[in-house]
């Protein structure tokens, strides 16, 4: 963890599209080095795109490495080859299951399940060490609204300045960590004619500009010029990065908060009137309830929007919300869950088709405290990124910055774009937005509710 830094200039990426152009400019404009780590790096339009993209800067001259958690690179591993067999190009994947593929995967993944359970979530991307972006993103079409689809509700920050260094620091701790291993140990490498073949056609297909609903500028020149201009809009704050060390045995017990939950923890502890949480996945137990009870101070307000089981990506993760849901009403949280045809969608994707005529998820992780102070990362407000997930997360000191996202996510709040919540006199849930009122989860079939009940009688909420 940081300490407070000097001012740091910052730039809210609300929008797909804008991070996915930013993203592709800083690789564009490199001129030494590029530190990406992500938990997810999809083989899709967008994640070929800036694959290809960090070849063309290995090309001339720059120096990339490419950290990814190994849950989600079965069945990509030849993308990731072609790019560790470039000279200048270095990939690791952190934690990796035994088992590569099949049965024995799966096998893997079960009998060494303490061990898998621990995922580095973290999300950053450093350019030349002066110029980085945290935040809930990872890299795939649906994350830069390019999905025709299903597209992320998502929130990043671009940092320019002093606390850049301590993204560097969170990267190297991981890309030296005892788990993080080369992809070369885990991956049979290509033959280096045909991997230098496919990176060729690589730089060729994306030195061109590409069908995308936002084309990312091309070439040097043209990514100086994008990027000035959104340097010329930085906030200055002070602020600080907070990051959770990987595990040095990761079967240890997971019974302590890590140490981006305990930085979260302290700010609700110093909040006085209002807590806005925007979380994909949102889960209190019975302990997170008890502290928050013995820290709330009087007249405090806590609102938190989630997904609803209609724009979950994930029923299993919807579940062990569900499981607890009744009890985060009970302690006073004012619960809204993001309707799939949030009017919204049009302000947040800039992807009218996808809006029109498919669904909206919310991906974010964000919580703004008394209008002055955002925390934004890769951390969701579960059990799994308090106790098992590694996170990094940005403190940033900005009423400016503070105002915006709570005015975002106020908007998300609205009928039009979720349900609100509540508990009739009986103790029984309702569901209310602009259009509705139902007693049960509402927009989805009969065996999606019949299964996140299941789901949610099973006591898994610290895995999910």
């Amino acid at each position: 963890m940081s300490a407070n830094q000097p001012d740091t200039g910052f730039l809210l990426l609300n929008t797909g599209s804008d991070a996915f152009i930013v993203r592709a400019a800083l690789i564009e404009s490199a001129r030494q080095s590029i530190d990406a780590q992500y938990y997810i790096w999809n083989d899709d339009n967008s994640g070929r795109y800036l694959a290809g993209r960090l070849v063309a800067a290995a090309e001339r001259g720059v120096n990339v490495r490419l950290l990814l958690d190994d849950i989600n690179v079965a069945g990509k591993e030849s993308l990731f080859a072609v790019l560790n067999g470039h000279p200048n190009i270095q990939v690791r994947i952190f934690n990796p299951a035994r088992s590569r593929s099949g049965v024995g995967r799966f096998l893997s993944l079960i009998l060494d399940f303490d061990r898998i359970n621990r995922r580095m979530h973290n999300k950053t991307f450093v350019a030349d060490g002066y110029a980085g972006i945290a935040g809930g993103r990872n890299i795939g079409d649906e994350y830069f609204d390019e999905h025709p689809a299903l597209n992320f509700r998502d929130r990043d920050v671009m940092a320019l300045g002093p606390i850049v260094g301590d993204m560097t620091d969170n990267f190297s701790a991981y890309w030296n960590s005892q788990w993080s291993y080369p992809l070369e140990q885990i991956y049979q490498p290509q033959p280096p004619e045909l991997a230098a073949s496919a990176r060729s056609r690589f730089i060729n297909e994306t030195a061109q500009a590409q069908a995308f609903k936002s084309i990312p500028p091309q070439g040097f020149d043209a990514a100086e010029t994008f990027l000035e201009g959104r340097f010329a809009d930085l906030t200055q704050a002070p602020a600080k990065l907070v990051y959770d060390e990987p595990p040095k045995d990761p079967n240890a017990p997971t019974d302590t908060p890590k140490l981006t939950a305990k930085a979260l923890y302290d700010l609700v502890a110093q909040a006085e009137t209002e807590i806005l949480v925007e979380s994909a996945y949102f889960v209190l137990a019975d302990e997170q309830l008890e502290d928050l009870r013995d820290v709330v101070k009087p007249g405090l307000s806590i609102l938190a929007i989630t997904n609803s089981l209609a724009s979950n990506d994930l029923v299993t993760n919807h579940s062990a919300y569900a499981r607890w849901r009744e009890e985060m009403l009970e302690s006073g949280i004012e619960l809204y869950e993001l309707r799939p045809d949030a009017k919204g969608c049009k302000a947040w994707v800039s992807n009218e088709a996808a809006c029109d005529n498919g669904a909206v998820s919310l991906h974010s992780k964000a919580v703004v405290f008394d209008q002055s102070t955002l925390f934004v990362g890769s951390l969701n407000v579960n059990l799994r990124s308090i106790y098992l997930n590694g996170e990094t997360v940005l403190i940033i000191q900005s009423p400016e910055m503070a105002k915006t996202v709570a005015a975002d996510i106020r908007h998300s709040m609205t009928p039009e774009n979720s349900w609100q919540v509540t508990l009739d006199k009986g103790g029984d849930l309702l569901w209310r937005s602009s259009d509705q009122q139902v007693d049960h989860e509402p927009d989805v079939g009969f065996w999606r509710r019949a299964k996140s009940r299941f789901l949610s009688w099973l006591p898994l909420e610290k895995y999910l």
